[in-house]
């Protein structure tokens, strides 16, 4: 739930001083260099969390990492020290998610050992954690800014709370969304990287504030329900919230009146048509 203090709205300097360690996983599979490639390759086949192990001695110091890449052709009767990749990119863990991150996106690397000063694995840092950091951040703070709007403008006091709802309840309050940007969220839901949404509930109406795209990707999925903060509007203080204004001129009933844009189809977009 948000703070409810004046300054809990985040800033780009909190941001920035938020660290890895923080965001990185802990529970880790790890292999050690003397183990044979026959029972490393099972493992990789059982579902691998990086596609991968990290090569550590029995002290937990990092000496490499052994993915799948690394044992193309390579026969049973070999162990993971003569083929697992030494020269590895790790950060610390007091390192800023900011930097982190810079680092993933400039090497195209998914994930990074953190380790600290004497070489011992801590933990794994992945893209997604540093989106996961940003969503936990920025979410909170477009909840307290809503909030402070609807008691500004209604002058009553609103509750928040972090919970599932039922997304066939929701009452949109934007008109269309785009496709392409379905897909992303649609991909977001799927790996558990999808923002909560930020919908006000008054009575027994619930209205989607924020998250169109990922209401409607998770409608897509049939998913049945889905993280969002919610605001409770007292109905004894207020008659109408603007947002059921908004609603009712749109002719939005449920998610699907709301229209898919399919951006490439309009009439300003061209296509080019291929050689024959």
């Amino acid at each position: 739930m948000p703070d409810r203090s004046d300054d809990s709205n985040v800033t780009l300097m909190e941001f920035d001083e938020v660290r890895v360690d923080e965001y990185m996983t802990t529970d880790i599979e790890t292999v050690g260099p003397d183990a044979w490639v026959t029972d490393v390759v099972d493992r990789i086949k059982e579902g691998s969390q990086f596609n991968g192990l990290p090569v550590v001695d029995e002290d937990e110091q990092l000496l490499g990492f052994v993915n799948a890449i690394d044992l193309l052709e390579i026969y049973g009767d070999e162990s993971v020290d003569e083929v697992m990749t030494r020269e590895l990119v790790v950060v610390r863990p007091e390192m800023t998610v900011k930097n982190a991150a810079r680092v993933i996106f400039r090497t195209g690397h998914q994930f990074l050992p953190v380790v600290d000063e004497d070489g011992e694995l801590l933990g794994m840092f992945s893209n997604g954690d540093a989106v996961r950091s940003q969503i936990e951040r920025t979410t909170p703070s477009k909840v307290e800014s809503t909030r402070r709007m609807l008691e500004r403008n209604h002058d009553t006091s609103i509750d928040v709370d972090e919970r599932e709802i039922e997304i066939s309840s929701l009452i949109p309050t934007q008109r269309e969304v785009y496709a392409d940007e379905l897909e992303g969220r649609k991909y977001e839901l799927k790996n558990d990287l999808a923002e909560p949404l930020i919908a006000v509930s008054h009575g027994s109406t619930t209205f989607l504030v924020d998250g169109h795209h990922r209401a409607m990707a998770a409608r897509r999925l049939d998913l049945d329900r889905t993280l969002a903060y919610v605001l409770d509007v007292p109905v004894e203080d207020v008659d109408e919230l603007g947002f059921e204004m908004v609603a009712r001129r749109g002719g939005l009933d449920s998610l699907a009146d709301v229209e898919v844009n399919d951006y490439v189809q309009h009439p300003l977009i061209e296509k080019t048509e291929p050689d024959r």
